[in-house]
């Protein structure tokens, strides 16, 4: 899982080929901490068909702020730059987020 940060988060997410993965998260977000080892799993099942990257927004506050991340744990899909799919803090469950891998891969 590539770790992003506001140098490389419009390359990496907004200008690349395809579909990314990524887990906006922060130090201390206890969900965040929860998530994050299914969230590693889930890039390594399906890293083939999608690319998974993570953003630490408390070292990239706006950057985060400029995405629109309110709260967190975030999971959203880009496409072309554009998010095409999110789940959002308490909807951010291990199923929902596989849910929507498999919705964006299939």
């Amino acid at each position: 899982m590539l770790e992003l940060d506001k140098k490389t988060f419009d390359d990496e997410v907004l200008k690349a080929d395809g579909k990314v993965f990524v887990d906006f998260y922060g130090d201390g977000c206890v969900p965040c901490a929860a998530l994050k080892p299914h969230v590693e799993e889930y890039a390594e099942q399906y890293g083939d068909k999608l690319k998974f990257c993570a953003l630490n927004t408390t070292k990239a506050r706006r950057l985060a702020i400029a995405q629109k991340i309110l709260g967190l744990p975030v999971m959203r899909i880009y496409e072309n730059g554009e998010i095409v799919d999110e789940v959002v803090k308490d909807d951010a469950t291990v199923e929902s987020i596989e849910a929507m891998i498999k919705k964006a891969i299939a």
